[in-house]
This record gives structure tokens, sequence and C-alpha cells, in this order.
């Protein structure tokens, strides 16, 4: 997976301590449903929901910053196991400064993945900016690397393969996924 990538961009995914995610149009497609009732509806990729696991248990934080609240948001972020789930936070920026000093981290140790400008002020302070393929035209502009699916699509899965790979622990996923570790 590694060998297509520049080497930079390897670099940047080997530093990376914390991974930060949007939610609509990352973790999701984007597409907001409601019900007849007024319920509000959200698909998630369960490849997505494997590859945030793999990098909890691989030791690297991960995070969710939405503009948005949803209760399903914070169901599914317990269901993985993410503690850090930031949500209705209009300036997320502002909320990732505060999750880098709880966490003694640099933002040059993070990832931040997006889809759209809100994400833009985080994008462009961390150490590797990703936009998922269906991210708009400004926002795939400004990123250090694009992912090949889209949001909802599996794109989170790419990104966390990407880290994990880049600090040489794709082969021991592997291993560990197959019985041969």
């Amino acid at each position: 997976m590694l060998t297509d990538l520049p080497a930079d961009l390897r670099e940047r995914a080997a530093r990376v301590r914390l991974a930060v995610f949007d939610v609509d149009g990352v973790l999701t497609d984007g597409r907001l449903w409601y019900g007849e009732d007024g319920r509000e509806l959200k698909a998630f990729h369960a490849h997505d929901g494997l590859g945030l696991k793999r990098l909890l248990a691989n030791g690297i934080e991960v995070a969710i910053i939405s503009a948005r609240a949803s209760p399903l948001v914070a169901r599914r972020g317990a269901e993985l196991g993410i503690v850090h789930v930031h949500q209705g936070q209009a300036d997320k920026l502002a909320c990732f400064t505060q999750l880098l000093q709880a966490l003694g981290l640099a933002a040059t140790d993070c990832a931040y993945t997006g889809d759209d400008l809100p994400d833009l002020a985080v994008m462009q302070r961390v150490g590797l900016a990703v936009a998922v393929a269906n991210a708009h035209p400004w926002v795939r502009d400004r990123a250090h690397w694009r992912t090949r699916l889209g949001g909802g699509k599996g794109a989170v899965r790419e990104v966390c393969d990407l880290i994990l790979c880049a600090q040489g622990r794709g082969e021991a996923e592997l291993a560990h996924h197959t019985g041969a570790d």
C-alpha cells in the first residue's frame, strides 16, 4: 500500500498519535436522513469502524469533532470505544486546540480527515490533512492526501490503514486477523 505513496506522506502518517475525524461527509456519506417522525438516521460503514478500533488498539488516540450534534454519533463513538467525541462544535479549531492541550500533543502529531469548509482551519494546522474523495474541491486542494473512497464508503478505513502501515504495523495487523501471530 505504501510503496506507491510519496515519502513525505509516509513520514507524516508515521508521526500520527491522534487521528481526528469529521462526521457528516466523512464517517457518513454526508446525506442527512430524517424519518417521518422527525428522527435522524445515519449510516456508518463497518470497515471504517474496524479501522478506528485498530487505531485505538495500536495506541493511537481517535477523536470525532462535529459541528452538528446527534445521539447516533455518540452511540457509534461509544460502540467503537472512542472517548473523545465532541459534537456541536461550531469552532472546530478551538475544540481541536483544547484537545491537543488535554492530551499534551502537538498539531504536527495529528491527522485530521474532513470534507468541507468548516474542516479547513484544523486541516491547515495538522501534520497530516486528509480529504475524502468526495470532499469539496477547496478542501481537496488543501489536503496532503485524498482517499480513493468517499465519505461513509470506507474512506476512514483508508486513513486508518495508511497510518498503521506507515508506522510499520500493517503486517502485524494482517497477522493478527489471520491467526498468524
